[in-house]
């Protein structure tokens, strides 16, 4: 099997893609021979690690990618790693598209927002930031000591009254002409440098306005730049300074145990530590601690808006040279140096980046525990108040979203053990009804489900055949958003697989929170405190979240099918995989030609077509 599979492998430099019998992509990886690379798998020296052991177990087929160099290599691999997120990486825990903030720079009047992508739209991006939570608390800082922009008005300094928000100083009112175009971006661009850690030159052209303002007897203006200052050193007062030296740097170090691995990163400008993110690792148990740095390295900064001067790692990384040549790339006004310092204030910067890695991993595992306690004691007490035979271990929820009859979509959430396990996630696009009816798309939602379920059954009766993780198991729990006239539709549905009694089914009322049970009068209503409430809340609200970001998806992409459909060479296969890697038609925009012409079936001129045709 491996001999065939290896076959016409070339001796080049380029990407693998390692792939399961269901066709998932289980490992990325790359190469300056393929050929080479990619056989070392099968040697006999490979089977002394238990990760390549199981790796090579799975594997059914084997797909590559050739590039003219190293550094081309390198970055496709960071592009099929976050696109496939491979089991047998190294990767970014819940590796969503982390938080940014972001500065509208292109616009007029810019404003400043959080995002998620970063679009090459002219805009000016910081970050990123590990939660949504972070980036607001630094918006609230920013916005009191520069006020911008929040409203959608068209700024023409001629209104004739502001918003509430000036009158309580949380906007400078361009739109009734109190600032003219040039002091507003003025404001904005000192708000660029204090992301950036660049507060002196700020804080002394603050000071001389100020001096100018009271000279000119302007004591309000004054008056208000003063408020102005005190707001900035109050900040600036809390960033420690830490290196005489006024190189830009990111120290990294990490923490990790049998299962888990907490990277921290200092963000240190112009000398002083401006802020600090930690990130968790998955995928880090069988690998060594510089494959976790490496791994870190190139998916961190393959996501970071900006770059640094200097990057200080507690150890020497095996790619380092190539690394700094891919980031010096990104880089348009500064050299990317890597490097692991051997004595004094560099390395105890390090040193305390681990410490503070170790005691955030400590803190993490608590939360963990104490969130996992939570857990067994929902689903105890939601055994009790339903009488099932047992814990419901495996708890499926289901939801419908539709617009007046439009583009139904459904959902299958999945929590195991009361937490969510997204890879078993299913969206359903709603193909037999016509017009708005839930309780018929409901019905043709779960008998797709448990006719998956009826097939994975035949199948595994096959030899070496492994049952499907999403339809092979029936749940311990079926809950769905409706009441009783919903509940008995979904029952009929399992009824007709004969499994009526063998599956428990609710449905949560949303006005009440109540929960009905089939044959029974009496909803059953929980504690308002009670962590079973919590739980059965949680796989609701999941279940609509998932159904309805499915029907915008699909709203947005019968738009964006005519779109596609208008450019010679995209027909139904080529759209499909586009659409299937890049989402919508905003994913389309945003990617790079680079990044389109990696799909098979794809070349650079036809890449390049897509990318115009969409502007």
């Amino acid at each position: 099997m491996p001999e065939i599979m290896l076959e016409g492998i070339p001796a080049k430099p380029g990407c693998y893609l390692m792939k399961d019998k269901g066709g998932r992509v289980i490992y990325v990886g790359k190469a300056v021979n393929l050929r080479s690379r990619v056989r070392s798998y099968f040697h006999a020296s490979a089977a002394q690690h238990r990760k390549t052991t199981e790796l090579v177990a799975r594997i059914a087929d084997i797909e590559w990618i050739v590039v003219d160099s190293e550094l081309e290599a390198l970055i496709l691999e960071m592009n099929l790693i976050k696109r496939h997120k491979p089991k047998y990486n190294v990767r970014l825990k819940d590796d969503k598209r982390y938080p940014y903030v972001k500065v509208h720079w292109a616009d007029p009047f810019p404003k400043v927002t959080v995002t998620r992508r970063i679009v090459n739209d002219g805009s000016r991006y910081y970050g990123p930031y590990t939660s949504v939570w972070a980036v607001h608390q630094t918006l609230d800082v920013l916005r009191k000591i520069f006020p911008y922009l929040t409203c959608d008005r068209i700024i023409s300094g001629e209104d004739l009254r502001a918003c509430l928000y000036h009158d309580i100083r949380l906007c400078l009112a361009p739109c009734i002409g109190v600032v003219n175009r040039m002091s507003y971006r003025t404001m904005i661009a000192d708000l660029c440098r204090f992301l950036e850690g660049q507060t002196e030159p700020i804080l002394e052209r603050l000071e001389n306005e100020m001096e100018r303002a009271s000279a000119k007897t302007e004591y309000e203006r004054a008056a208000a730049i003063r408020d102005q200052l005190t707001a900035i050193e109050k900040v600036v007062e809390g960033q420690k300074v830490v290196s005489k030296d006024k190189l830009d740097s990111d120290v990294i170090a990490f923490a990790r145990d049998d299962r888990n691995a907490c990277v921290q990163v200092f963000f240190i400008r112009r000398g002083k530590m401006i802020g600090r993110e930690y990130f968790v690792l998955e995928g880090t148990s069988e690998a060594n601690d510089e494959e976790v740095l490496r791994a870190f390295v190139k998916q961190f900064y393959a996501n970071s808006a900006t770059l640094p001067q200097r990057v200080l790692l507690p150890l020497e990384i095996e790619e380092a040279t190539i690394i700094e040549s891919w980031l010096n790339r990104r880089s348009e006004h500064r050299k990317v140096k890597i490097t692991v310092p051997r004595r004094g204030v560099k390395k105890e910067l390090v040193a305390m980046a681990a410490d503070n890695a170790a005691e955030t991993l400590t803190m993490l595992k608590a939360r963990w525990e104490a969130d996992r306690s939570k857990h067994v004691q929902a689903l105890s007490e939601l055994k009790e108040v339903l009488s099932l035979s047992g814990p419901p271990n495996r708890i499926e929820g289901y939801d419908i979203s539709n617009l007046q009859g439009t583009a139904a979509s459904g959902s299958m959430v999945v929590f195991e053990q009361g937490s969510p396990n997204k890879s078993l996630y299913r969206k359903y696009t709603i193909k037999s009804v016509r017009g708005q009816d839930d309780f018929a798309s409901m019905e043709e939602l779960l008998h797709r489900r448990f006719r998956r379920w009826e097939l994975s059954q035949e199948a595994v009766k096959g030899p070496g055949a492994k049952l499907d993780r999403a339809f092979g198991f029936l749940p311990d729990l079926i809950l769905i958003d409706g009441g009783k006239g919903q509940l008995n539709r979904a029952a009929d549905v399992l009824k007709s697989f004969g499994l009526k009694d063998k599956v428990p089914i609710v449905g949560l009322a949303k006005r009440h929170e109540e929960l009905f049970r089939l044959n029974r009068t009496d909803p059953v209503i929980l504690p308002r405190n009670s962590q079973a409430l919590f739980l059965v809340q949680r796989v609701r609200d999941e279940a609509h979240r998932f159904a309805l970001s499915h029907h915008r998806s699909q709203r947005r992409r019968s738009g964006l099918t005519s779109r596609l459909d208008t450019i010679q060479g995209i027909g139904p296969a080529r759209r499909k995989a586009l659409l299937q890697t890049f989402g919508d038609l905003e994913g389309i925009r945003s990617a790079e030609v680079e990044e389109i012409e990696t799909i098979r079936g794809i070349n650079r001129e036809l890449a390049e077509r897509v990318k115009s045709g969409i502007s």
